[in-house]
């Protein structure tokens, strides 16, 4: 089931129950299932409920208001009544005027949608341009370090509008996921990578999910698109911990007394924050007023495990008034021109090893990641010199093979391990 797999102890589906009434199979097994609760108004889990009920069912009959969401699934007659009336004098069959006609998902993919935010949009900034081009390319969670104003929540804004396409599979998934959960699915989300940004109060339960029974949390709902965390470090160090497992597996299992469920969390990571806490260290104006034992506890609010596991770490400078003047003549490269690469490196990905760059397991890493003899020299005297973690030294090499593939080279060389290796030395020189 795409919003979550109940286990264990529960019989219930993780997404609630649907008021939906099914028809059997083509063999005539199982009659009507699911209770026929057709006028209530709760039903957001349309959606979740025909991918769960269309093995075997060829008719599916839902609220008039949630049919066409259910009508996304492919091989399912959905029909929409008004009220269980309607619904009993269209299977009694005796009025052909009372019959229900099917209804069809083809507004979906003509609802417009608001065109996303441009990267033609971001003044300067040309380093942390080309990491978001990496981050996109490779599916790498991503970390920017910058004062404020320096434009990190506008670029991680505009790092769906670079990711590629979604497939009919992940279109689906992810309006599941939607449909099943407190916010519901609208025609103009169909087709769009979420982007999921949580205030920094949020507790674990809301970033990771809870309740009881269990409800997907805003890992979940980024499944399959972007999660955004913003001053990060201002996050409860335990919500941010919880974050882990997730991360790396690209899903997790909520555990309650009478409950056990498995969310989606395939989601692509991109935090910021500033160097210290009143955000301007380095800053050549001298205006950080911050001592060096506080900014140091301000980093330690980050675990090592938990940077570990983000790929690309970038510092973000502010802008300095000159490019902020001349920002009317500049031009800067669109979405849709790096969206073009990222897409045709993704290609290179699937056709390689069937996932992204950043799925790799250890094995396949070193299959398919290993640089040439001068890139192997100089990824082991970089671990040397900054003493990185096993996870730490598979995440550069995935890192490479992602520059690499956006240059359509057939193995990373020294300048893709360089490149590389410059996106994990924020913290390693702090």
């Amino acid at each position: 089931m795409a919003c979550g797999t109940a286990r264990a102890q529960s019989s219930g589906s993780a997404c609630g129950e649907a008021p939906a009434l099914s028809r059997g199979n083509a063999a005539g097994e199982n009659e009507f299932v699911r209770h026929a609760d057709v006028s209530a108004d709760e039903s957001r889990v349309a959606v979740a409920s025909a991918r769960r009920e269309h093995h075997g069912v060829h008719e599916l009959y839902l609220p008039a208001q949630n049919a066409a969401e259910a009508a996304l699934v492919p091989g399912v007659a959905v029909y929409g009544a008004a009220d269980l009336r309607s619904l009993c004098a269209h299977l009694a069959g005796e009025d052909p005027d009372a019959r229900l006609a099917p209804v069809h998902a083809s507004a979906f993919d003509a609802a417009p949608a608001a065109p996303p935010p441009d990267m033609a949009d971001v003044i300067g900034q040309r380093g942390a341009r080309r990491a978001l081009e990496v981050a996109a390319a490779g599916g790498h969670h991503l970390l920017m370090v910058g004062p404020p104003g320096a434009g990190k929540s506008m670029l991680a804004a505009r790092l769906p509008g670079l990711l590629p396409p979604m497939t009919d599979d992940e279109a689906l998934a992810s309006a599941a996921l939607l449909s099943a959960s407190a916010i519901g699915f609208t025609p103009q989300q169909w087709r769009q990578r979420p982007f999921r940004a949580p205030h920094h109060s949020s507790s674990a339960a809301a970033l990771i999910g809870g309740r009881n029974p269990p409800q997907p949390g805003e890992i979940t709902l980024a499944h399959l698109g972007v999660l955004f965390l913003d001053e990060l470090p201002e996050f409860d160090r335990h919500v941010l911990e919880t974050l882990r497992e997730p991360l790396e597996v690209g899903a997790i299992t909520i555990s309650r007394a009478a409950w056990q469920t498995d969310f989606p969390a395939a989601c692509q990571l991109v935090a910021a924050m500033n160097p210290c806490p009143c955000g301007w260290r380095g800053d050549p104006a001298g205006r950080c007023r911050c001592t060096p034992e506080s900014a140091a506890r301000y980093l330690r609010k980050l675990s090592g495990p938990l940077l570990d596991r983000i790929d690309i770490q970038i510092e973000i400078p502010a802008l300095p008034p000159a490019e902020l003047a001349a920002r009317a003549s500049a031009s800067a490269e669109s979405s849709a021109a790096i969206a073009l690469r990222v897409q045709a490196a993704r290609k290179r990905q699937l056709a390689r090893q069937g996932k992204t760059n950043r799925e790799l397991t250890g094995r396949e890493t070193d299959a398919v990641c290993r640089p040439d003899a001068a890139g192997e020299t100089l990824l082991r005297e970089a671990g040397e010199r900054f003493g990185w973690s096993a996870r730490a030294h598979y995440r550069v090499l995935k890192v490479a093979r992602t520059i690499a593939d956006l240059a359509g080279m057939p193995t990373p060389e020294a300048a893709h391990v360089a490149e590389a290796v410059q996106y994990r030395r924020v913290f390693a020189e702090r």
